[in-house]
This record gives C-alpha cells, structure tokens and sequence, in this order.
C-alpha cells in the first residue's frame, strides 16, 4: 500500500507533530493535512515538514469539537487529494479533575475523534480503491480506569473499544482501521506530569514505530509491550486485587 495523502489531526505538538514529520521524509508523500488549535506552533511545524520532502503541506487552524468545521476540512482535503491515510489523534489531558476540565476531556478525547472518524468513513465508503486507512490514537490509559486521571482514562477506552470495533465493522468496505495505544510519549501532555512516567520514549521513535504497524496494518498498536502488558494484566484483574495495587501507585501531585 503506497500512503501519499495524509491528514493529521492535533498535528501541533506531540505524536502528530511527530507524525507529520516522518510522512513528510517519505518520498512518496504527495500531500500531509494537518491542523491544531495553536497558530504558532502549527506554522512551525508545516515549515519544518516543508524542509524535509517536496509533500505539499496545507494547515488549518482548527478545533476538532466544532463538528460542522471538521466535516468541511475532511471534505475540502478530499477534494484537493483522495486522502489514504487519517489520523484521529487531537487529545488533551485532564490534569485537575475539575468540572470544566472533565467536559473539555470527554469533548476532545472521544467528540473530536467521532467528527474526524465520521465524515472519513462517509468519504472512503464512496471509493472502490483499498488505499483507505484510519488511525485512531488512544492511550495504554484505556486498558483500564486510572484513579489518578479518570476522564482521561474513560475517554481513551471509549476510543479504544470504538476503534476496535470499526475495525471489523468496516473491513466488508476496504477500510483499515487501526487503533493506537501508546504509553508516556514526549508531548505537552508529558510535560506536564509530576508522576513516574516507567519506558518513557521520545516523540521521533514512536512516531516511527506507529507507522510502520499501520504498513503492517497491525489492528491494535500498543507500546512499549511491558506497559500494554501490565495494563492488560491489571484489566483482568478481580477487582478487590487491582484495586489494592493501584492504592500502592503514586499518584499525580
């Protein structure tokens, strides 16, 4: 499968900088959509991948809980190159578990990758071709409920469990869907945390490892393999004994 469009959301900082930049050294990269919240920081990444290819960089300023505005950003990129590849990663942090800060988690975390998955299936269920990928970015958070970030972690299972199962939903179209779990990697977010952050990995390598699984169209992307493992052990868990391990975690101060 050659990818030569991508489309990237939360593409500002963080993996999807990370992202954008890895596709944008890819000499068969034609086109990289990519958008965020920050005016500065996405112009200094779309001159930064403007210096590594000759793939045409087109940013947006853009929020992904504005429905309306993201359905007409897929639909223009579509129209200017039949997009292959969609990333579903825009995402914040909760950090305080505060009214406000638990309603902008679950409207950016789960709404805006529901407004950028939606409008991608709706394009790519029109086209014959099998050049159709989409990439949802959930977190190792998701494999089970954290007590020191909750609306984090709900969000990020929500979106996990959704991913995996459009993944089997939407294979009778041709469309390959695969869900994205990394554990602490390099971003705002990270910085942060106060809290142990165990196999910590720099944006640059994740950003790699991530792609070369969708080539493999790996279903499920969870890194490193000791976290999605110590994840998956404590999801099984009774809860009488998960709960007592997490009691003995530190949690964020």
């Amino acid at each position: 499968m050659i990818i030569k469009n991508i489309l990237i959301t939360g593409a500002s900082s963080g993996i999807g900088e990370a992202l954008a930049l890895y596709y944008a050294k890819q000499p068969t990269t034609e086109n990289i959509f990519i958008c965020g919240r920050n005016k500065e920081r996405l112009e200094a990444v779309k001159n930064a991948c403007e210096k590594l290819g000759t793939a045409k960089i087109h940013a947006q300023i853009l929020d992904t809980t504005n429905k309306q505005a993201v359905e007409y950003w897929i639909n223009d990129a579509e129209k200017t190159a039949y997009l292959n590849l969609v990333f579903a990663n825009a995402g914040v942090a909760t950090l305080e578990e505060t009214p406000n800060n638990i309603f902008n988690t679950f409207n950016i975390n789960v709404m805006g990758v529901i407004n950028t998955v939606v409008p991608t299936i709706e394009i790519y269920k029109k086209r014959k071709d099998t050049n159709k990928i989409i990439a949802i970015t959930s977190s190792i958070a998701g494999y089970h409920g954290l007590p020191s970030c909750p609306s984090y972690s709900a969000t990020k299972a929500c979106v996990k469990a959704y991913g995996e199962a459009l993944r089997l939903d939407l294979l009778k179209y041709n469309i390959q869907v695969n869900t994205i779990c990394p554990g602490f990697v390099r971003s705002r977010i990270t910085d942060k945390n106060k809290c142990p952050m165990p196999f910590f990995m720099e944006k640059e390598p994740a950003a790699e490892l991530i792609a070369k699984r969708i080539e493999k169209n790996v279903g499920l992307i969870a890194f490193p393999w000791p976290m999605r493992l110590a994840t998956w052990f404590l999801s099984i868990l009774p809860n009488r004994i998960s709960d007592f391990i997490y009691k003995q975690l530190p949690h964020k101060v």
